[in-house]
């Protein structure tokens, strides 16, 4: 077997290479530490975030190891924090019109370097747990849920239209 030289996957200063789903967008948090703890700005005005004004907020978990997909929404953007933990996100751009129409990303987020991650209508999108720990999660979505009629359209994770599939891996 011969071996594979790696391809580069950041910058020197640690940004991705990779090519990201169009309307995708990943904005920094900055944490504040001192000897009393850590303070994160998540979001504030003078940030170009979204064009949407914040309208909904709400927190949700993952416990390690499970997956929480695959879904997409048709009426809103998805507007994610990650405040802890060690998620893999999965996104898959099926839109007709997109000029990324059948890329998938992989993104790897943690806490320790925090970020708000735009997710656009329509990208089919997963997290996984990939930590040892509960992933905490702050979303601010373009609109408010609807529990009438919820702006989730699922499908299961073992499925023809995504070509991902999760599974274990243990390294190279």
């Amino acid at each position: 077997m011969t071996p594979r030289q790696d391809i580069q996957t950041v910058t020197p200063d640690g940004a991705p290479v990779r090519r990201l789903i169009e309307g995708v967008r990943i904005l920094p948090a900055t944490t504040h530490a001192d000897d009393r703890g850590t303070l994160c700005e998540i979001l504030h005005a003078g940030k170009e975030l979204h064009s949407a004004p914040i309208v909904y907020v709400y927190q949700f978990t993952i416990r390690p190891g499970k997956v929480k997909g695959w879904h997409q929404h048709h009426l809103h953007d998805d507007r994610i924090f990650l405040s802890q933990g060690t998620v893999k996100v999965v996104l898959y751009d099926d839109r007709p019109d997109s000029q990324t129409r059948g890329l998938v990303n992989e993104i790897v987020r943690t806490e320790h370097h925090r970020d708000i991650m735009v997710i656009p209508a329509f990208v089919w999108h997963a997290h996984h747990n990939v930590g040892a720990a509960e992933a905490l999660f702050v979303s601010m979505p373009t609109r408010p849920y609807n529990h009438a009629s919820p702006d989730v359209f699922r499908l299961p994770l073992d499925n023809d239209v995504i070509p991902y599939k999760f599974e274990q891996k243990l390294g190279w």
